[in-house]
């Protein structure tokens, strides 16, 4: 009973906290929250699983790694975002810029697409399954519903209309985040107390897939180029500045979750399940599955919001400002609705996970373009080693769908 009120008191003080005005109208929250929302996205309560079954007890530095490389390809991006944009507004940008630029843009766009199309899709099936509706028609129903309100607020309030859907979510989602890192903190010290419990750090059988997986696993933390492309309400300062803030702060979180999961999954052998540590929350305290339930609606839910925002930017930039960012809400929502009806969500989402890889490779070659220009020698060696491990990320990661 003791757990169960100290986790909810948790949760009501960090709802609180992120609800009050000063939070609430700060510009820079506003602008940390589309990047904060894809990036602890649908794979957040997956991650600790796929982690613990790919390297067992390595999962902790193995996540480490993951969000060093992710901080990596970040810089890659504000870097882009600094010196790229204004000389791709500059009537003598070198075309093989403007080119790499536009394939680059077109690639993220398709990757948008499905992955916006698949989180609501992922949320109207856990929705749907706890109420035992398993019909795919009627998730296919109540995912378009969604998806045109997102569109109707995007192309009626603009992207502010669009983060203050996010910032709910997200504000919500956090709350329930901290509450199960009290709990998890609960659990350990509980499990240390027993002399005979101990971290499983065997040796992997098979290193070669273990790195596949990881490299698959790297798709989790995706979401922070989202900055990018929202710059008709942000200048750049600003959005580099809340983009670096995004990805720090959810780097803690997820390092801080997958350290403090490693003594509850245990032992733990089933890849790929979504509930997984829903499940196991339940031995913590009996309010946290139903937390993290929610936790889970929210999680869908913002990183499609914050997908769709992060689109109309782009679109507005691929059509160099021919057509507004909120007529890009509206096409994002159009052609995830037909990608719902048409295919499945689950295998295409694999072709979403490879295209954000081969966006973020491109944008690495844009960034050694700009940076062999301005004669940054030191730069370019960081920018083309990540552009490796890109390279071999898009030819052998093993996809988790997240």
């Amino acid at each position: 009973m003791f757990e169960n009120a100290l986790l909810l008191a948790v949760a009501c003080m960090v709802t609180a906290l992120l609800f009050h005005p000063k939070v609430r109208f700060s510009r820079n929250w506003r602008a940390t929250v589309t990047p904060l929302a894809s990036i602890i996205g649908s794979g957040f309560l997956v991650a600790a699983p796929l982690l613990s079954h790919a390297v067992n007890g390595w999962a902790f530095f193995a996540m480490a790694g993951i969000v060093i490389l992710a901080y990596g390809i970040g810089e890659v991006i504000r870097f882009n975002i600094y010196h790229s944009e204004p000389l791709l507004k500059s009537p003598q940008t070198p075309p093989l810029l403007l080119n790499l630029e536009r394939i680059s843009s077109l690639t993220l766009s398709i990757a948008y697409v499905i992955s916006v199309a698949f989180y609501l899709r992922l949320l109207a099936s856990f929705l749907l399954h706890s109420m035992d509706l398993k019909d795919g028609i009627y998730a296919n129903i109540l995912t378009t519903v969604v998806l045109l309100s997102i569109a109707f607020i995007g192309l009626w309030r603009g992207l502010e209309g669009l983060e203050k859907l996010e910032e709910s979510a997200v504000n919500i989602k956090l709350a329930i985040i901290a509450a199960l890192l009290v709990g998890l903190v609960g659990y350990d010290l509980n499990w240390l107390s027993q002399s005979e419990n101990q971290i499983n750090y065997t040796p992997l059988a098979d290193w070669p897939h273990a790195m596949r997986l990881l490299a698959g696993i790297l798709l989790i933390v995706q979401g922070f180029e989202t900055s990018r492309y929202l710059g008709d309400e942000y200048d750049a300062q600003t959005r580099i500045r809340t983009m670096r803030f995004a990805q720090l702060l959810t780097a803690a979180i997820y390092l801080l979750f997958i350290g403090l999961s490693l003594p509850l999954l245990n032992g733990f052998n089933e890849p790929r399940n979504e509930t997984a540590i829903i499940t196991l929350s339940g031995m913590i305290s009996p309010l946290l599955p139903a937390m993290l339930v929610i936790a889970a609606v929210m999680s869908q839910f913002s990183a499609a919001v914050a997908d769709t925002a992060g689109s109309g930017g782009l679109f507005a930039e691929f059509s160099r400002r021919r057509f507004s960012p909120r007529l890009g809400y509206v096409l994002v929502v159009i052609l995830a609705i037909v990608l719902v009806w048409s295919a499945d969500i689950f295998e295409i989402i694999t072709i979403a996970s490879r295209a954000f890889v081969a966006y973020y490779l491109l944008q690495c070659l844009v960034a050694l373009c700009i940076s062999y220009r301005r004669g940054c020698w030191l730069q370019s060696i960081g920018f083309m080693f990540i552009a490796c491990i890109l390279l071999l990320v898009l030819l052998f990661a093993t996809p988790n769908g997240a």
